[in-house]
Order: C-alpha cells, then structure tokens, then sequence
C-alpha cells in the first residue's frame, strides 16, 4: 500500500512523536481540570482518526495547549465535564460545515513573518518552559504554553523558583540525555546507517528507564519520585479502561452557552490549526502543501469523536509536528502510528510509561525548541528588512509574554499596519517635470494606482496641496481600476480650487471608472490616451507612434518608466489585447544591451510593455559582432530611436573580469570586459582594486559601459551614421540593483 511506502522512515519518527506525545497530553489535561484520561483520548484520536482523513503530510493532532483556559473555565462554569463534551461535538460539527464551505483559506491570510515568528516562539517557550523539568522542578503540566501558569508561576518566575526546587537526579538524568541526543545527531549518525535507523530520543528515553531502574534497586537515594515521572493512569484492565471512558450530558444541548461554547471552541481550534498547518508546511523538507478544508473536515470528524467518547478538544498542534519532522518522517503515517502506540501503551503497558522521568523528555524537547528558534532565523529575518523583522520580534514576544492567539494577533496587527503604510504610499506617483508647458507653467503630472482606497486620501491630499499656485497638472487615471468616492472627492476639490489658485488641470483617462463611481462628474478637460513623452505611459506601440518620436523622448519614456518602478507603480496594460497588435508587425522605440543578470530585466525596470523596446542580454553587456547587427537591424530596419547600454552595480561579470577567472568558456568572455578593468583609474590604491570593494566595482562598471559605447561607434558605420544625423542616439545609463534606480551619467561621449 501507498501508506506504507515510507514505513522504514515513519516508523522511528512515531515512536519519537509518541514519547513527546504521551506528557504533552496527560499535562494539558491536568491544566484544563479534565480527567488525564481525556488527554490521551484526545491524542489517539488525534493520531489514528484525524491522521488517517487528514491530507497533512506531517502535521500532527492532539489535545491543544491553546485551549486550556477555555476548557477550564467552561468545565467550572458547566459545572461538569460531561455537560462540556457537548460543546466539544458541536464545535466538531462546526468545523466540518467550515470545510465544507470552504473557510480553509483563512489560514492562507497570515503573514509569513508572523508564522515564522509563532514558530520560533514555540521554540523558545518549549526551551524555557522545560528548564524548570530538567532542575526536577514539575510543578507547572507538562504542554502548557502560556506565560501565567496554572500553577500561579509565571514562565520566567518558575526559571527563579526551580532553585528552590533542585532535584540532583534530575539534572543528571536531563544531562545525560542531552549529551545521547546531540552524540546521535552531531557524531553517531554520520557513521554509520545502524544509527539513523535507530532515533537517538528512543535510545535516550531507555537510558532514563533504565536509570530508574536500577536506581531503584541499587540507589534508592537517587531514584527519582513519581511527581517527576510519566504519570499514566493504570487501569485493572480493558474493561476496567473502558469505564473510565465519560460520555456527553445531552440534558444540557438546549442551553445557548453550550451553543456559544461550541462556537469558540470550533473558531479557536480552527485557527490553531489553520496557523498550524500553515507553519508545519514550512518546516516541510519537501515543501508540499495541505488541504486545508480537507484538515478542517478532519479536525471536525476528531473532535466529534472526542466530544463523544470523553476527550478533550482536538487541533493540529506545533509541538508534535515539529518533532515529527525533526525526526524524519515522511508521511502521515508517522501520525497514525503515534496514536496507535499511545493506544497500545496505555492501555496494554501504562507501567513501562510510568517509569519515564519528565527530565528525559525536558532533554529531548530542548533540541525540538532549538531547532524552531535558531539564531541562524532570527538573522535571516534581520536581512529581509524591517517590515519583516519587526512583526516576526512582536510575534514572538507577543506568544512568549502571553498566549498562542494574542502573540498571532500583536504580529498580525502590525504586518496590517505596515501593508497600510506601504498602500498609503504607494497609491498614487507625482511626477514633476523637467520642461516647462508651452505657457512657461511647471508641469506636474500625478500617475494613480490601480486600486485607490479611502486609506490613501491623505496622502493624496498632501501631494496636491504641495503643488505651487500657477502650475500645469496633468492626473493620469489610465492605470487606475478602483477608486473610492473619498479621492474622487479630494480630486474635484482640488479641481474646483484651479482657477483660484491660476492652475491648469488636466486629466488623461479614467473612463474605465465611469461604471464604478457613479455620476460624479470631471469638471476638467480630458485628454486622450496617445503617446506622450511627458507621461512615458503609452499604448501599443506602432508605426506612427514610433515616426513621431524623438531620440530625446524616447529617452524620456525610459526615465518616467523607471521612476513608476521605484515607486511599485506600472502603466494599466492588456497584455493579451497587445499580442493581437504585435502579432502583425513590431516597432520598438528602444533597444537596450543589458546583463543577463536576473535582476535587470529592461521590461520591468523600465515598465515597458509587448513591442516597446528590444531587449539584448548577454553577460557583462560587452559588444561582439552579433549584438552590433541586432541592434543595426533595431535602428536601421525596425525604427528605434534610441540604444541604451544598461549597466548595473554589484555586476558578477564584472568582478569575474577583476579576479581574472579561469573557467572553460566563461575565460575568453571575461575577456572582453578586461579593457574596462584596466581603464578604470580609481580607486588607486592597490589594496582596493580587488571585486570585493563596491565602490571598484561600480567604477569598473561605468568604465564597461563606456567601453561599450565606444566599440559601437568604431565597429558600425550604421549606428554612428545614424547618430550623427539626430536620427538615434547612443547612450549609456547604470542600474542601482539596491534601489531599483537608473541613472544616465555623462558616459555617452565616445573615447579616443
């Protein structure tokens, strides 16, 4: 069976799973106030029936430390757990009809700084909340996550009162563990194959048995008390097992609290393990993705069952799914074999779990929550930027200082504001232009985004007001497709203070946005959308719109195109309506020799469309015979008006040429880009002329692009015939690949 396939891996990992399992779910019982029974029926459950329909990979069920709070305080205002398990059902119930409509994608709706940041946070939590377990200090369950314990400790107040509490053999036991687990995975297993079959948390879990035992028999001093190990309930038998089983009190189904209860319970265990499931394909080596209506069918199914056989609420939980991950597994069947052997044990061998000390399993933990909060995340995060370190921080702290939920919404709610920032400014571009209209007016021209929301008023309302009385201002709608009734507003104020404050206003487009903002009329006059150098957004280009430009305008478009890029704005394109109008014939009013860098594509950074610009790739941006008749064909047989040599800073070319590199083909292509090298004069000093300074680099760079600018006016008549008589023009510009910025410096002049 397909099951089956990858048992040789599953199995090993279930058996770590079961071990971390077996405390997590007694412990979350015991800080619910549910009978430590509930626990464990929640966790086979979990394992056998929500592994089996669900379509995680990895993730594992079981009773959710997330719900402790609500599960007590229910059980207390209830007045019995049975009346609670009502509410368990029906929250079942819920789940399902949530799959069933689809509310999967919910989880899709978390940031990913924020998932990052739950998973580092349970990392952290894990190690902190298993310190005191290793000192022999058990007074707080075992799987309770939140930061005020049941126990009335604190997470950090229980780090200060374990030193009243120091248990010797459990800090041996803890010791010794930790030392198993990191020889297993740092020496022993790169030795040899025995030892990756063979889970170094099994091989530390027997010694903690084993360390019992013959305490017990030879060193009654040392051995440890039953507040420090496992505690499974023991039953005579599988009779006597089953009477312990607790079954929903219906007499209470007609109450609205239970109702309520039960939808909570459905919306909070939804989250859990929508933020679950989410986190655990992360962590996923082979990165598959969950159905997450399917998951939640499948936690709806599990909780049902629980509710109606005496368990407590099921989710996807962290914790388990982390370690069985860590531990290699490879399907769902490490999920199903892990409630399984939590079947088989505690109703067949209680006494063996009876003998595990909580030291152990602290041990094994400690690696689990290293592993989720690595130093390695916290500086990966770093380098992504503020706007991803700084939810992923408040995410951590959030769950660290509170709980699983609050912590996922302080991180939610901050990714929101700074998604609010970057639409506040991203909403519209202004654009001030460097020519005077035909009065002698500045021009400014304001280039709308596709979606304008009420959110971004204000800043549109800033931009407008900044514009000097006397001003020719051109609103460019073309590319907008939403628009609220609040900007439409600001821009009719703004449009009825024209003649008060002597300016000429101007729209071009919008007319798609006529069936969307009802009858507001433009009390302006309108353009039409045609080619315009000034506003560098144009339409499909064509024969007659490339005969009308200028090299000097062409130019133009380019450096309108690339501030719109800058500012995460581009023209409105149809891009299949452009096909159908290339398909007969092109006329570009470029050509641009570019890098074949993956982050300088001209189209983009420029912000052109299908039949704007030729666009020639080759690494380094040199000139070779091939690249020279490309472009003659470009300017001479196609139209265009302008080439460009596009440069770009931290060129992996050019450091090539500087270091000399000696490999196969790439050596003579290098080559051609050494003459830049060697023009280049600053910096002089000869300790900085290497590929590592940037500031040699760019130098080197400009030298190429130079360089380039010279071989095509020496190599073809065509090219500098043409731009002799004003008919192109040749010039050479520099890609920031920091900023997104092209810069056009003085380069175009040939050298001697």
């Amino acid at each position: 069976m397909k099951l089956f396939q990858n048992l040789r891996n599953d199995l090993p990992a279930s058996v770590v799973v079961f071990f971390v399992a077996v405390p997590l779910c007694l412990g979350i019982a015991l800080a619910s106030g549910a009978p430590l029974l509930s626990g464990l029926i929640a966790g086979i459950i979990g394992g056998v029936l929500v592994g089996f329909l669900s379509g995680s990979p990895l993730g594992v069920s079981g009773p959710a430390a997330g719900l402790a709070v609500i599960v007590l305080g229910a059980i207390e205002e209830l007045g019995s757990f049975e009346a609670f398990l009502v509410a368990v059902v029906i929250a079942g119930v819920l789940q399902i009809v949530l799959g069933l409509m689809k509310a999967g994608v919910l989880g899709y709706f978390f940031p990913n700084s924020v998932i990052k940041g739950m998973l580092s946070a349970i990392g952290i939590i894990i190690v902190l909340k298993q310190i005191p377990h290793a000192f022999g200090y058990d007074r707080d369950p075992e799987g309770e996550l939140q930061f005020f314990q049941p126990d009335g400790e604190s997470t950090l107040s229980a780090l200060l009162a374990m030193w009243r509490n120091v248990e010797p053999s459990a800090i041996l036991v803890a010791a010794v563990s930790l030392a198993i687990l990191i020889l297993w995975e740092r020496v022993l297993t790169q030795r040899a194959k025995i030892f990756r079959l063979i889970q170094g948390p099994l091989v530390a879990v027997v010694f903690g048995i084993l360390f019992q035992i013959v305490a017990r028999e030879m060193a009654p001093a040392w051995a440890l008390g039953s507040s420090h190990l496992v505690n499974v309930p023991v039953a005579d038998g599988f009779s006597s097992f089953l009477s312990e089983f607790k079954t929903p009190d219906w007499s209470v189904l007609g109450s609205s609290a239970i109702w309520l209860l039960g939808l909570t319970l459905a919306v909070v265990a939804s989250l859990e393990t929508l933020l679950c499931v989410e986190a655990t394909d992360k962590l996923d080596p082979w990165k598959r993705v969950t159905p997450t209506n399917r998951e939640l069918f499948a936690q709806g199914t599990g909780n049902i069952l629980s509710g109606l056989i005496g368990g407590l609420p099921v989710t996807q939980v962290i914790v388990r799914s982390s370690a069985n991950i860590q531990s290699g597994a490879r399907s769902k069947l490490s999920a199903i074999l892990h409630g399984l052997l939590l079947l088989i044990f505690v109703v067949a061998l209680p006494q063996v779990l009876n003998l595990i000390p909580l030291a152990v399993l602290a041990a094994i933990l400690f690696v689990v929550g290293y592993k989720l909060a690595k130093p390695a995340i916290f500086r990966t995060m770093y380098k992504q930027g503020h706007r991803q370190f700084i939810p992923f921080v408040a995410t951590i702290l959030g769950i660290v200082f509170t709980d699983l939920l609050t912590g996922i919404l302080i991180g939610l709610g901050i990714g929101l504001a700074f998604i609010l920032y970057r639409s506040y400014r991203n909403s519209h571009f202004l654009h001030i232009e460097e020519s005077v209209d035909e009065e002698d007016r500045p021009l400014f021209e304001l280039t709308l985004a596709e979606e304008v929301t009420f959110l971004n008023k204000g800043a549109i309302l800033r931009e407008l007001s900044s514009i000097p009385d006397g001003s020719h201002v051109r609103i460019d709608m073309r590319g907008c497709f939403g628009i609220d009734r609040d900007v439409l507003e600001v821009l009719d104020d703004f449009k009825a203070s024209a003649e008060r404050r002597s300016l000429f206003v101007e729209t071009v487009g919008g007319d798609q946005l006529q069936n969307r903002t009802a009858s507001r009329s433009v009390r302006t006059r309108k353009i039409p959308s045609t080619i315009s150098p000034e506003n560098g957004a144009l339409p499909t280009q064509n024969k007659k719109t490339q005969d009308s430009l200028t090299p000097s305008q062409a130019l133009q478009i380019l450096k309108v195109g690339n501030q719109r890029f800058q500012k995460n704005l581009k023209a409105h394109r149809n891009f299949l309506e452009q096909v159908n109008e290339t398909r007969a014939g092109q006329w570009p009013f470029a050509v641009i020799l570019s890098c074949i860098d993956s982050r300088t594509s001209a189209e983009l950074i420029f912000d052109q469309g299908l039949g704007d610009i030729f666009s020639v790739r080759i690494a380094g941006n040199f000139i070779n015979e091939d690249i020279l008749g490309s472009m003659e064909f470009a300017c001479r047989v196609a139209g265009s008006k302008l080439v460009v040599v596009l440069g770009h800073t931290h060129c992996g070319a050019i450091k090539g040429a500087i270091d000399n590199v000696d490999l196969g083909n790439l050596t003579a292509m290098l080559s051609k880009i050494r003459p830049a090298v060697d023009q280049t004069t600053q910096p002089a000093e000869p300790s900085r002329r290497h590929s590592g300074d940037t500031e040699f680099v760019r130098n080197v760079a400009v030298s190429n692009v130079r360089h380039s600018i010279h071989a095509i006016r020496e190599r073809s008549e065509i090219l500098r015939s043409l731009q002799d008589e004003g008919k192109i023009d040749i010039v050479g510009a520099m890609y920031d690949v920091e900023s997104g910025a092209v810069t056009f410096p003085e380069i175009e002049a040939p050298v001697g």
